[in-house]
């Protein structure tokens, strides 16, 4: 008997180091929580392994935990690595940052990014997405084209191009962010919210460039934001259309004294001051001046702004609320 329990321990004990290799009889058994931390004392010590450890097409979220620290990586969260929440501590503490920009190398403003969503139904909360390259041109800090893809209480840091929102298709809800840029510092074909969020200048030139396709019914919606500026900066645009039919709508935003009162550039083409849906509802501050706004940008009846609720901006065909189970 005393033999055969050994036999027994035994086997337990192999089954236990299998399952933890992560290896079941040859089937791989992945985890739905891991940590990343710099002292080694999680699952990994860089995202990008952790990401790339992550089930392909997984059946539910998959929560990575960043801990604190200062991690210098260029990720991408791949196409088929979706229903990934991305959380950490304290967005001022917690910042993945990289250097690239358009002409270092071979690179452009699309392979420029320090963090590339890809994949649907990714959540960060708690993160600052930093480019450090500096004023050299585009340089951009998160590249998104993934759809229903949501960010809270995170930072974006960059001069030129910070966010790019791409993707005719994608959908992206940014709550209670931080960005700061000099130049189209949001950007792209997507349709976004954002909502309760500080949207800083660096220079005088131009928060927004919209790509919004034609038909679509929104692109860019600021909800309740405060728009600041360093006191250098003076005389920024709300925007410009990096092409024709771009939509971006400011409704009960506060506007620092920066912003110009013509508000809208048209980027040197008239023509697309026909096609371009540039608006405003109840902005506020001294940067409201809206009584001598371009002749071609709207002021939104109370009716009119009703229909720029956040549920209503993002439902699209599924109905997404712009709401994500983060566990």
């Amino acid at each position: 008997m005393q033999q055969v329990k050994y036999q027994l321990t035994g086997v337990v004990v192999m089954m236990l180091l299998l399952y933890s290799t992560a290896k079941v009889f040859g089937q791989t058994v992945y985890k739905d929580k891991y940590t990343v931390a710099q002292d080694g004392s999680g699952d990994y010590k860089t995202l990008q392994e952790a990401i790339n450890a992550c089930k392909v097409f997984p059946d539910g979220r998959i929560t990575i935990y960043l801990k604190p620290g200062i991690y210098h990586e260029k990720i991408e969260v791949y196409s088929w690595t979706n229903k990934i929440s991305l959380l950490g501590e304290d967005a001022a503490t917690t910042i993945i940052t990289f250097d690239d920009y358009s002409g270092k190398g071979p690179h452009n403003t699309f392979t420029s990014y320090t963090v590339k969503v890809m994949g649907d139904d990714f959540y960060a909360e708690n993160i600052t997405f930093e480019n450090v390259a500096g004023p050299v041109g585009q340089a951009v800090a998160l590249h998104v084209e993934g759809d229903r893809c949501v960010f809270k209480n995170c930072r974006f840091l960059g001069n030129q191009d910070t966010i790019y929102t791409g993707g005719d298709s994608s959908r992206q809800y940014f709550s209670h962010c931080y960005i700061e840029g000099t130049t189209d510092f949001i950007f792209g074909a997507a349709t976004a919210v954002f909502e309760d969020c500080t949207v800083h200048s660096k220079k005088n030139s131009y928060i927004t460039a919209a790509s919004t396709p034609e038909g679509k019914a929104y692109g860019y919606v600021f909800l309740n934001c405060k728009l600041t500026a360093i006191p250098e900066a003076t005389k920024v645009y709300l925007g410009r259309p990096w092409r024709n039919y771009a939509k971006t709508v400011f409704v009960n935003c506060e506007l620092g004294e920066h912003i110009l009162p013509e508000g809208w550039h048209n980027w040197s083409k008239p023509d697309a001051e026909r096609t371009t849906f540039y608006a405003e509802y109840n902005s506020t501050g001294k940067g409201a001046n809206t009584a001598v706004r371009v002749a071609w940008s709207h002021q939104l009846t109370k009716k009119e702004a009703q229909l720029y609720s956040v549920n209503k901006i993002l439902a699209g065909a599924d109905g997404w609320s712009g709401s994500i189970k983060t566990k």
